[in-house]
């Protein structure tokens, strides 16, 4: 079973990154990303990539982040 953090500071999406960790992505309460791993962010976005030609750019005020871990 999957344990979510909720990724919110520089640090937070920095360890993420590092691990390579899946994240989900939800905007207005809805799931908009899924199983992606963080490839870049700054103060007003995040760069996620879900295939190896697939990179997602997503408001980092906007939407919030999820990092899923396993138990």
């Amino acid at each position: 079973m999957a344990q979510n953090r909720r990724l919110t500071t520089d640090q937070d999406f920095k360890e993420a990154m590092d691990r390579q960790s899946p994240v989900r992505v939800f905007k207005n309460d809805h799931i908009i990303d899924t199983g992606a791993v963080i490839t870049r962010f700054d103060d007003s976005m995040v760069v996620v990539q879900t295939r190896v030609s697939e990179l997602t750019y997503h408001d980092r005020l906007g939407c919030e982040f999820f990092e899923m871990r396993k138990r």
